[in-house]
Parts: structure tokens; sequence; C-alpha cells
């Protein structure tokens, strides 16, 4: 599913501005920091975290699942013409704990961290606002592909790439930070998600049928409770969700 970040912080929800009030609002996201970075130069690797919840064991080989599924967002923009647009570079693959264990529910989001074509900020209620900027080994990321882990795990391995697909195709074809923009009403969403789906499914389907190492999508055969019992440490990239910064008052409007 798409994730919009166009929620304001609930300290910001102001009306609309007065000076003293937008100093305000900007004063109080001043916890907030415009620039996360990782990586190189920054010094400050990506967090990592334990994909179950079990005591590490230091005998046993780490795997990073995300760093898994990142090579398999390469492998799919380099053998998928409808994904030629990506650039897995700016693109940084994380996941999030499930809630609970029932199987219907989050699968994976992707998160813009841009506004509508491309633009870097917003004007609302009197208040400019910018989505913090991440930043992984000196390269801005402009989106986030963020897995619901173990539900993710528990589908099969066409539903799996269903997904990863899915995901993917909400990304703007010109690959600037917004989404994909679908004519009508439902822009974002497109009207139907089973005729979206069952489109995703016909991709990966072309994608499964010539690929040319099937074993690169190996491990996407195993479920959660196959790699839960695996002698593993399976980790993946967990970072917070983008906010919404005030950075300044808006301009007056011309009268």
């Amino acid at each position: 599913m798409p994730d919009r970040p166009i929620t304001l912080p609930s300290a910001d929800r102001v009306a609309p501005a007065t000076a003293p009030t937008a100093v305000a609002a900007i004063a109080t996201a001043r916890r907030w920091h415009l620039d996360r970075r990782w990586g190189t130069p920054a010094g400050k690797p990506l967090p990592l975290a334990r994909v179950f919840d079990r005591e590490t064991d230091p005998d046993a080989p780490t795997v990073n699942l995300t760093e898994r599924l990142t090579k398999v967002v390469e492998d799919i923009a380099l053998r998928c013409p409808t994904f030629a647009h990506l650039r897995p570079a700016e693109l940084l693959v994380t996941f999030t704990a499930a809630r609970n264990r029932r199987h219907y529910g989050l699968l994976a989001r992707v998160t813009p961290m841009r506004f509508r074509n491309g633009a870097p900020t917003r004007r609302s209620r009197g208040l400019v606002y910018q989505v913090q900027r991440f930043t992984v080994d000196g390269r801005e990321m402009l989106y986030l592909v963020t897995f619901c882990l173990p539900r993710f795990l528990d589908q099969c391995y066409e539903q799996k790439l269903v997904t990863i697909f899915h995901e993917l195709y909400h990304i703007s074809p010109a690959f600037d930070g917004d989404l994909r923009r679908h004519p009508g009403r439902y822009e974002v969403h497109s009207k139907s998600k089973k005729a979206y789906d069952a489109e995703m499914l016909t991709l990966v389907r072309a994608y499964l049928l010539h690929h040319p190492e099937p074993e690169r999508l190996a491990f996407l055969h195993r479920r959660a409770a196959e790699l839960r019992k695996a002698p593993l440490n399976l980790v993946g990239v967990v970072v917070p969700r983008p906010k919404m910064i005030p950075v300044g008052p808006a301009p007056a409007k011309p009268v």
C-alpha cells in the first residue's frame, strides 16, 4: 500500500498562521532532525533489529533480510521494463514488526519522501513543511519500502513477489519521490485492488518465466515458521517513519 506522509504532527495542527503561531510551531519541531544520515561519511550504520523475538545465537550466521530484498528490487529493476525507471540506490528497504500474527493486514508499504510531482516542500495552514531527508552513504533516499514481518514471510513464493511488485508499482514513473498517480478519483490507490494485483501477478509470471538465475530468489520460498527454526540470526533495517517538519512560515499570497 502507498504511504503518504501528509499527516501533520499533532503539535503543529495549528490555525492558519499568525506569525507567533508559526514561530511556536517551528520551535516545537526543533526536537526532530530534518536530516537523518547513516553510513559513510556519517559514520553511523543503519540500525538493525531482529526479525524474530528470540535471543541471538552467537554461533549462528547472521542474515540481513532487508539486504536480500534490496537485491530482489535491483534484479526487478534490471529485468522488468515496467520498472526500468527505478533507481534502487535511492530506495531504502526496511521492515516493521507486525502487531499480531494474523495473516490479514499490512504486508508492505511504500513511503514517498517528496510531495506531488517531486516538490521538496508543501504549504499547509500558513506554514511550509518538508519531509525529513534520509541519507544513506551520502545519497538521499527518495522512497522507503517497508515490509511487515513476519506477515510478509507467511505468504507463498508467488504472492511474496506480487507484494513486492505491488509496492514498486506505486512509485512514480519519474522516480521523483512522489507516487504514481492514476486517473480518476482513486489516483493513488487505483479503482480496483483486485485488478491492480491481477496486473502485478501477470508481471511477476513474466519476470519468473525467463529468469536466468532463479536461485537468486530461492530465499523467498522459505516461510516464517521455517526461518524461525533455522540456525541463523535474521535481522533487517528498521528506521523511524519520516515526519513532516515545519521549516518556516508560508509567504503571503499575492493579493
